[in-house]
C-alpha cells in the first residue's frame, strides 16, 4: 500500500457528495449520490443475481498461478517489494498533503535524491530476511526489478523523478485470477508499474487476466493546487468536509485503498483515490463483486490497511484512532471487530511516509498464522489470545519507507474459493 499509513480514512458520504457536486455540477452529483446509496446499501440488500451466486465457486482455471479472493486464505505465492534505489519524491502538492509537517523540510531538501543510504541498507536487509522467512513457511516469493528511480522523466503535463517499487500492495490488486494495475495518484509513482511488468507478463502467459486501469494525465487539474494544509487541525476539518488534494478531474486510485473479503470489496475515498476511481473499479468488477465505500474519522486518509485490516472470515482489525463510520454494517453481519493495542514504535524512529499504526498492517499467511513486527509485543499477545500464531520479523527500517507487511507484499495466490461473507 505507499504507506502513508498515517493517513487513512474518509469523510461522510453526504458531505463528500456535496463537495463533489459543487465542483462538477448536478449531473455528477447525482451519480455520486447514487454510488453512495448503492454501495452503502449493498450489504443489507443484495441483488437477485448476487443472491443466486451465493454458493462457493472456483471460476479460476486450475492451472492458473494467480488466484486470490481475500486476505486470509492459505498464502502460496506473493510479490515482495524492493527498497533498492528508493528515492525521496519531489515535494509537490500531493506529497505535501500526505506527509507530516515535521518531515516537510526533509522532502524539500532531499526530493529527487536517495533516502539515507545507511537506512536503506538496513531496510534492504530486513526485507531479504522477511523473504527468507516466507520461503521457510512454504510461500513462493517473487520480486520486482531494480530500477534507477532518480532518473527524471517528463510528460506533456508534468515532470518528476520516481520513488520506488517497495510497496506492491499500492499498485497491484489481485481479484480472482485477475491482476489489476492501479493508475496511482502521485506523479513520482507514474512509472512505478515498470518494475513489475516482467512478473505480470509471466503470470499473463500462464493464464492470468491482466488489466491496467486508465492512466491519469496527472495534469494540474487533478490536484487542488491551493489545498490549505497548515496543521493537523486543518487536515481534520478538510477531511470532515470531504475535501481532498485530488479532485474528480479524472479517475485515480491506489490499489491499497481497497481491501477484499470475497465477493465484497471495501474502498475509501482518500487523498490518492477519488470517487471516479472507485466507480471505475465498481463497474469493472460488477456483477461478480460488490464494491462498498466506507469512511473513517481520519485527518489525512491514504490507504486503508493500517486503518481497517480484514484478517479472517468475519474478523477485522479497526484502528481505534480512526473509527469507521459504517462499522454497524459489519456488526450486523455478525463480524467481530477488534481494536488493536497502541503501537510500541519509539517516537524518535523516522516514519517519513507512515504512522505508528503500521503495527496493525500485518500479513495473514492463513487464518491461524500472521506475520507481525518482532518489536510489537502487544499486538503479538492480541493475536495469540485469538488463537493465531505469530511469525515475528523485524522491519523497523523498512517501516520508515511507508509500509508494514501488508504493504510490502501483494498476494498472488491463496488456496481458496470465491465466497460471500455478507449474505
Amino acid at each position: 500500500m505507499l504507506r502513508v499509513r498515517c493517513f487513512r480514512g474518509g469523510s461522510r458520504g453526504a458531505e463528500a457528495a456535496h463537495y463533489i457536486g459543487s465542483r462538477l455540477g448536478r449531473v455528477f452529483t447525482g451519480w455520486v449520490q447514487r454510488s453512495f446509496q448503492s454501495t452503502q446499501a449493498a450489504t443489507a440488500s443484495q441483488s437477485t443475481s448476487a443472491a443466486d451466486d451465493n454458493k462457493a465457486t472456483s471460476p479460476v482455471p486450475k492451472d492458473c498461478l494467480v488466484c486470490s479472493y481475500n486476505e486470509w486464505d492459505p498464502l502460496e505465492e506473493v510479490i515482495v517489494g524492493r527498497a533498492e534505489n528508493a528515492c525521496v519524491p519531489p515535494f509537490s502538492v500531493e506529497v505535501k498533503a500526505n506527509t507530516y509537517e515535521k518531515y516537510w523540510g526533509f522532502y524539500q531538501k532531499f526530493g529527487g535524491q536517495s533516502f539515507p543510504k545507511d537506512h536503506l541498507k538496513k531496510a534492504i536487509a530486513e526485507i531479504e530476511e522477511m523473504c527468507n522467512i516466507l520461503k521457510r513457511e512454504g510461500v513462493i516469493v517473487k520480486r520486482p526489478d531494480p530500477i534507477d528511480w532518480s532518473v527524471k522523466y517528463k510528460t506533456p503535463d508534468f515532470e518528476s523523478t520516481g520513488m520506488y517499487a517497495a510497496m506492491p500492495r499500492d499498485i497491484l490488486l489481485v481479484v480472482g485470477n485477475e491482476i489489476i494495475e492501479a493508475p496511482m495518484a502521485w506523479r513520482a509513482r507514474f512509472f512505478e508499474y515498470r518494475a513489475y511488468r516482467r512478473i505480470i507478463k509471466d503470470y499473463f502467459n500462464q493464464g492470468a487476466k491482466w488489466t491496467t486501469a486508465p492512466k491519469p494525465t496527472m495534469a494540474d487539474e487533478l490536484y487542488d493546487q491551493d489545498y490549505p494544509i497548515r496543521s493537523v487541525e486543518d487536515r481534520h476539518k478538510l477531511a470532515a468536509q470531504g475535501k481532498f488534494v485530488t479532485t474528480e478531474f479524472e479517475p485515480c486510485f491506489d490499489a491499497a485503498d481497497f481491501i477484499r473479503a470475497g465477493r465484497d470489496i471495501f474502498a475509501q475515498r482518500s487523498q490518492v483515490t477519488n470517487y471516479m476511481g472507485i466507480e471505475w473499479m465498481r463497474r469493472h468488477l460488477a456483477p461478480d463483486y460488490r464494491v462498498h465505500i466506507i469512511s473513517f474519522k481520519d485527518p489525512n486518509p491514504m490507504h486503508i490497511d493500517a486503518t481497517f485490516n480484514i484478517i479472517g472470515p468475519g474478523l477485522v482489525l479497526s484502528n481505534p484512532d480512526r473509527p469507521c463510520h459504517q462499522i454497524e454494517l459489519f456488526k450486523k453481519a455478525g463480524w467481530t471487530v477488534i481494536q488493536p493495542p497502541v503501537p510500541l514504535i519509539p517516537d524518535d524512529h523516522p516514519l517519513w511516509m507512515s504512522s505508528k499504526w503500521l503495527s496493525m498492517n500485518v500479513l495473514m499467511l492463513d487464518e491461524k498464522r500472521v506475520m507481525v513486527d518482532a518489536n510489537e509485543t502487544s499486538i503479538q499477545k492480541m493475536f495469540e489470545n485469538l488463537g493465531i500464531s505469530t511469525i515475528k520479523v523485524n522491519i523497523r527500517h523498512a517501516n520508515s519507507l511507508g509500509g508494514g507487511f501488508h504493504c510490502w507484499t501483494c498476494d498472488i495466490r491463496r488456496r481458496g474459493t470465491l465466497q460471500s461473507y455478507f449474505d
